[in-house]
């Protein structure tokens, strides 16, 4: 399993595109009708590198950096939610025209903000082992675990605690986690002043998302029924922190909603299931009506 083998044969440019006044890495590739990936917390664009090829068949993809990850920008400013969906917009405002829009994890919460404040720029949207809505007792101490691991790595970065950081959001870590994506991430969080960055933001998301209180506002279920698109939720048996009975609410509050449970993956679907996830995924966003 490697990078460039997923890649390989596949016409794909990386690239910066201007986002708002944020200097944005994209990945991109195919020709079609515009869809935007979103990684998740401390992720970056190679999230989705086993999904391009698959994807660019039928669509103009781009697999981004969101502000503060990857090697977009990173400036010294809050990171909350809502930093992560004006910086989407703005990206969509730059690629130009209506979009697909699928995240996974902080991406499909990112994702799911977009499309209430921004429902003129959504065409499809598709909602990724993430949701605006607060787990159970039993999920939050899973995502305290992980929020601890992310400290660690903000704290003192080796090649170990990234592996086991990845290895939080895989079913089969032993399997997945390869020394290339350890490679790809080390790389990512060893650039300058990336650290503190990274501690910021894990603990702004995954802080506010296990802190009862500061989650009330901001992960508020109902405000899932202002969604007006189409809307593909997919989750997993073993998504460490929010559980099944997340998505179950989220089916019963996005308005025009299908469900797709994956059996043998964790956090990442995208990389642990790949033909699974880029068959239902390629068939809601190419389905009529």
């Amino acid at each position: 399993m490697s990078i460039w083998t997923d890649l390989m044969g596949v016409p794909f440019t990386q690239r910066y595109i201007n986002a708002g006044g944020i200097k944005t890495r994209v990945v991109e590739a195919g020709e079609g009708p515009v869809l935007v990936f979103l990684h998740g917390t401390g992720g970056h664009a190679e999230a989705y590198v086993r999904n391009i090829a698959a994807h660019a068949k039928h669509f103009h993809v781009y697999a981004i950096d969101m502000i503060g990850h990857g090697y977009s920008d990173y400036p010294d400013i809050d990171y909350g939610v809502d930093t992560f969906v004006k910086h989407v917009s703005d990206l969509i405002d730059a690629v130009g025209g209506k979009v697909h829009l699928s995240g996974e994890s902080l991406g499909a919460i990112v994702a799911s903000r977009v499309a209430m404040k921004y429902p003129h720029k959504i065409d499809r949207l598709v909602l990724n082992t993430g949701l605006p809505i607060v787990p159970s007792e039993a999920g939050r101490q899973e995502l305290l675990q992980g929020l601890v691991i992310s400290r660690q790595a903000a704290g003192e970065l080796t090649r170990d605690v990234v592996k086991t950081r990845l290895g939080f959001l895989m079913h089969e870590p032993e399997k997945m986690v390869t020394e290339e994506l350890i490679d790809v991430r080390f790389n990512i969080y060893n650039q300058p002043g990336m650290l503190p960055i990274m501690g910021r933001i894990a603990q702004a998301v995954l802080g506010t998302i296990t802190d009862l209180e500061s989650a009330n506002g901001i992960f508020e279920p109902n405000q899932l029924k202002q969604i007006k698109s189409p809307t593909l939720i997919i989750w997993t048996r073993y998504n460490p922190g929010q559980h099944m009975d997340v998505a179950e609410k989220g089916m019963e509050l996005i308005p025009d909603v299908q469900l797709h449970v994956m059996e043998n993956s964790a956090h990442w679907p995208q990389w642990e299931e790949v033909g699974e996830f880029d068959r239902a995924h390629i068939k809601f966003l190419l389905a009529e009506g």
